[in-house]
């Protein structure tokens, strides 16, 4: 799914878990609704909070409308979670004893159009001499079985090797009112678990980052205005600091 293919903004937003469908044929995996509907079926909030940040900064907003239980669009072929047969203490039946078949039959469905129409539309954009600023959206539990003490955090920047984004959108969200930022927590984006970043980011040496930000702090459109109208605020804010940054570095290479 995309919104504002022709956004004029330098930000290209992606929602990889934004969504929770799941293909007829595949009978829901065998799982109730309530639970495609929890956070181990999909990233809550993040498809309307993609919406609204899109709107507000005229950016193009990449997302992914199936569940993560069929395929996980973060993911590279072949890791165990890739498609999981248990997440979160729920076991996934129609993910079970699946055969390379099977396995094949999803990536070539959902998973690879998903990102070759995220690196085409990024592609488009370079050769237009477009930039692009990578932001990916995610959310994450306020708690998880694995991880008993509660996450503080309402929102978190992460990244991988390139941090020139990251460093100031952190200060950025660290002057607003009531906010506990995080710094790559609960999670790290690395080359061995994440796609989305070191692919259609670093790869192509753009800039990117990745944002996760508490579900319960998404429960309705209300808070999502919040957080879409935030965001609009910062992350300008933070890219016209990397630029600052950028010119004055090549004024003192050239001096």
């Amino acid at each position: 799914m995309v919104c504002r293919e022709d956004g004029a903004s330098p930000f290209f937003l992606s929602g990889d878990h934004a969504g929770n469908a799941v293909p007829r044929a595949l009978s829901s995996l065998g799982l109730p609704q309530a639970e495609l509907d929890r956070h181990i079926g999909i990233d809550i909030g993040v498809a309307l909070l993609g919406r609204m940040l899109s709107d507000r900064l005229d950016a193009t907003f990449v997302w992914q409308p199936y569940s993560r239980l069929v395929i996980d669009c973060n993911r590279f072929k072949g890791q165990p979670d890739s498609i999981p047969e248990r997440s979160d203490g729920t076991v996934v039946p129609g993910n079970l004893a699946l055969s390379d078949v099977d396995r094949a039959a999803r990536h070539g469905a959902i998973f690879d159009p998903y990102h070759q129409g995220f690196g085409a539309a990024l592609d488009r954009r370079a050769h237009a001499g477009r930039p692009s600023v990578l932001v990916a959206l995610h959310s994450f539990t306020p708690h998880h079985g694995d991880y008993p003490q509660a996450r503080p955090w309402e929102i978190s920047v992460l990244y991988n090797r390139d941090a020139r984004l990251a460093r100031p959108l952190i200060r950025h969200l660290r002057g607003e009112d009531g906010l506990t930022v995080g710094e790559n927590e609960p999670y790290v984006v690395s080359d061995e678990l994440d796609y989305g970043i070191p692919v259609h980011g670093e790869a192509r040496g753009i800039l990117s980052v990745e944002l996760e930000i508490r579900q319960d702090t998404l429960g309705d459109a209300a808070a999502c205005r919040l957080w879409a109208e935030r965001l609009a605020r910062v992350l300008p804010a933070s890219l016209q600091e990397v630029a600052e940054t950028e010119t004055t570095k090549t004024r003192k290479a050239g001096a």
